[in-house]
């Protein structure tokens, strides 16, 4: 069977000129788990950045001491999930504590999240 046969090219072209096609909401893949292995507990941790130094560069560090990291100012921070990059946050105040708003997220493979 031709998979063109059940495409209707021009409906589909004059949904995009009316705009209706990106009016439409974007399907967004179901998370759905097992209820033993949502039990499972991740560690999340949001980065701010890094940098490679030298165990000399290590030893000299004290009060005081700045180090450069590998992220520009102002740009969105990592989030992890057992060390492996899920996606984007910026830092929020959530009453008197840090929180995270997402402003990014990749699709969450748990076959990456084991290694």
């Amino acid at each position: 069977m031709n998979m063109n046969e059940d495409f209707d090219l021009e409906n589909a072209l004059q949904e995009m000129e009316s705009g209706e096609a990106a009016a439409a909401p974007v399907a967004v893949p179901k998370r759905d788990l097992n209820p033993f292995l949502r039990k499972i507990p991740v560690t999340l941790t949001l980065e701010v950045g890094a940098s490679d130094i030298s165990l000399a560069e290590l030893l000299a560090i004290e009060y005081g001491s700045v180090l450069e990291l590998n992220k520009l100012a102002g740009e969105p921070l990592d989030i992890k999930v057992n060390g492996t990059t899920i996606g984007k946050a910026e830092v929020v105040i959530t009453g008197e504590s840090y929180g995270l708003r997402v402003v990014e997220l990749d699709h969450l493979d748990l076959q990456t999240l084991a290694s």
